[in-house]
């Protein structure tokens, strides 16, 4: 989160992007190399630190999909977050069997490595632009994509109107709470766009009277789903089968442990799968707050049960659906804060 503040100071929405990704893959890199442990957890407190400009990633796609579309789009973008969980819970299992920790955590910044040369094509959010009063950049941008898609923009004058109303009667009860009563008190003018572009004055934005309760909420939130989901996460290397018994000889207990915890990691890390499919299914026909509700409280009961001594298969298996719904949960949350947040300081 500290990486979003730092981007808003930027210019463009991309260069933020681009900057997040070449911070995350250098520290990550250059973690491979510590000389000790201190040092290693210091490059991998950066790296953390980057990773949480990641978040910018959501809120510039969403930017691009209409809105009836979100719930479906969102989880397609949360799949390749999983499709990366599993491809490094993989890795781990065989790199590190093979070489060792170095290796694992210089493969690991590859990726991000790859995907610099790719922000040169990367568009920019034509809603950003228009914010910023860049409208004809704005109409090139949707130019292009019309091209790419083979595709006719529609017909008329584009425009951007920033004082449009809000009717609150026909707004779904997920929102009433959060929507201020006009969207002319969400956005800026030009001068206020000016003034609210930073990070600090976008968070003292979010901390005003009218905004603090919407505010407050989505905090604890993020808070509530990050806790369980990496929880869990911490959760699996703890309870797998060599930390849950005492075995004799230290060479064999080495290496059960570990053969465990990397196939524990592994199954667990596909749970997100049908964690996806389940948000999906319930985003757009329960709504978006009753979906977390749910999926956050079938979360609680898989853990309950882990409070006491269980078996290895039924611990796997309550670990696998928690993180299944706490997945679902954590994306279905990533699609309504944007939707919360209307105007630029998201």
């Amino acid at each position: 989160m500290v990486m979003e503040d730092i981007k808003l100071y930027l210019s463009y929405f991309r260069t933020g992007l681009l900057f997040s990704t070449l911070f995350t893959s250098g520290m990550g890199f250059l973690s491979a190399f510590s000389p000790n442990y201190p040092c290693l957890l210091a490059l991998r407190f950066l790296v953390g630190v980057g990773v949480g400009g990641g978040h910018v990633f959501s809120s510039w796609f969403l930017e691009f999909v209409p809105a009836q579309n979100r719930g479906t789009w969102i989880v397609v973008f949360s799949f390749f977050w999983t499709i990366g969980t599993v491809l490094e819970a993989s890795l781990a299992w065989v790199v590190i069997s093979l070489l060792s920790w170095r290796w694992l955590l210089a493969l690991t910044a590859v990726p991000c490595f790859l995907l610099i040369p790719f922000f040169g094509i990367t568009p920019e959010s034509p809603r950003y632009l228009c914010v910023q009063n860049r409208t004809s950049d704005a109409m090139l941008v949707l130019e292009r994509i019309a091209i790419t898609n083979q595709a006719a923009l529609p017909p008329g004058v584009f425009t951007y109107h920033q004082e449009k109303k809000v009717d609150h009667t026909v707004l779904t009860s997920e929102k009433e709470d959060l929507l201020p009563v006009s969207e002319k008190e969400c956005t800026f003018d030009n001068a206020m766009s000016s003034k609210y572009g930073s990070g600090i004055a976008a968070l003292f934005r979010l901390l005003s009277r009218k905004l603090l309760r919407s505010t407050l909420l989505l905090w604890f939130s993020f808070f509530a789903n990050s806790f369980a989901y990496y929880g869990l996460v911490l959760l699996t290397s703890q309870l797998s089968g060599a930390n849950r018994s005492c075995t004799s000889g230290l060479t064999n207990a080495v290496q059960q442990k570990d053969a465990n915890l990397y196939k524990d990691t592994f199954i667990t890390s596909l749970a997100e799968f049908p964690g996806l499919i389940l948000s999906a299914i319930l985003v757009d026909w329960f709504g978006r707050k009753a979906s977390m509700w749910f999926m956050l409280f079938t979360c609680c009961a898989f853990i309950g049960p882990l409070v006491l001594h269980q078996n290895e298969l039924l611990t796997t298996v309550l670990l696998f659906s928690a993180r299944a719904v706490a997945m679902g949960s954590f994306t279905v949350l990533c699609l309504y804060a944007p939707e919360v947040c209307t105007f630029i300081g998201r």
